[in-house]
């Protein structure tokens, strides 16, 4: 985010731009930095604010405290003083309100990246799905009916041990737990891949594990239209992935509304992520922010 050079002379609008002052007493002199910064005894804009905050500190070079350097500077200029105080655009999101809150999607919808995000900037404790370690996820997309009960048979185990620890393991230093998934995906993806009996039987083994299991008291899904879902699939580049077919990722989303509609007594969110770009489209970030926000 450093500034974009432009060929016009004199001062220009720029994303961010940070001047080094002082670094203590170090005086450095290179082509590419100048310390202390050799202009800061002509500008008031500068000086005046460092006066409020470091009246005595003294320039190495010239040997003057930052008073004595405002009283001699040649700038004619006096800044003007701002009544209004700059707001941190964290402190509008009240997330931590919540103590667990699941980010679910369809495959490639983002949620992991969402998770983290959220994680990162709010002090949440992250939970991600330990999808990778699983043998039977390649041999899946390779042969379904064969490997479907062995793989939503692993991931009901895994996800179980996973939450019953995680969530067990209250970490001080965060203000609240934050998933890319909820306990009941895996009832949603072997509706999709198991048999009639085979989902009968896995419905019951569910029931019986995740009895116990902490719900999130806000649960959200990510609404991605099927062509950016494969999109996304295509441009992560996992290769046990790239034959993903569009009427699955369809019967998915499907099997998500479902469940959704039968979630009583619980808050949801459905937020529709088409045409958003969050992971480098800071506005469309701040829309998906707004949105979970706005969950009553």
């Amino acid at each position: 985010m450093g500034r974009e050079r432009k060929e016009q002379a004199g001062y220009s609008d720029r994303p961010i731009d940070i001047d080094l002052l002082f670094y203590g007493d170090s005086i450095v002199e290179t082509q590419k930095l100048s310390l202390p910064h050799p202009q800061l005894q002509k500008r008031n804009f500068v000086l005046f604010p460092l006066r409020d905050i470091a009246a005595t500190f003294k320039h190495p070079l010239l040997k003057k405290s930052i008073e004595e350097l405002t009283a001699e500077t040649p700038d004619a200029e006096i800044p003007e003083k701002q009544s209004k105080w700059l707001k941190n655009p964290q402190a509008a999101y009240t997330f931590s309100t919540h103590n667990y809150i699941a980010i679910e999607g369809n495959i490639g919808a983002g949620k992991t990246t969402l998770a983290t995000k959220i994680s990162e900037d709010f002090n949440a404790k992250l939970i991600l799905e330990r999808f990778k370690d699983n043998p039977f996820l390649p041999k899946f997309y390779e042969d379904q009916a064969r490997y479907a009960f062995p793989l939503e048979m692993s991931f009901l185990a895994d996800r179980y041990q996973q939450l019953l620890d995680d969530i067990g393991q209250y970490d001080l230093f965060k203000d609240f737990m934050i998933a890319d998934y909820d306990s009941h995906k895996s009832l949603i993806f072997a509706k999709v891949t198991l048999s009639e009996e085979e989902y009968s039987l896995y419905q019951k083994l569910h029931g019986i594990m995740y009895r116990e299991i902490a719900r999130p008291d806000l649960y959200v899904y990510l609404y991605q239209n099927t062509e950016r879902l494969l999109e996304n699939i295509k441009k992560r580049g996992r290769s046990y992935e790239q034959d993903i077919s569009e009427s699955y990722l369809i019967d998915i989303n499907k099997g998500y509304l479902n469940m959704i509609k039968n979630k009583r007594g619980n808050n949801v969110k459905i937020i529709d992520i088409s045409g958003l770009d969050f992971v480098e489209n800071r506005a469309d970030y701040l829309k998906v922010l707004d949105a979970l926000q706005a969950v009553e």
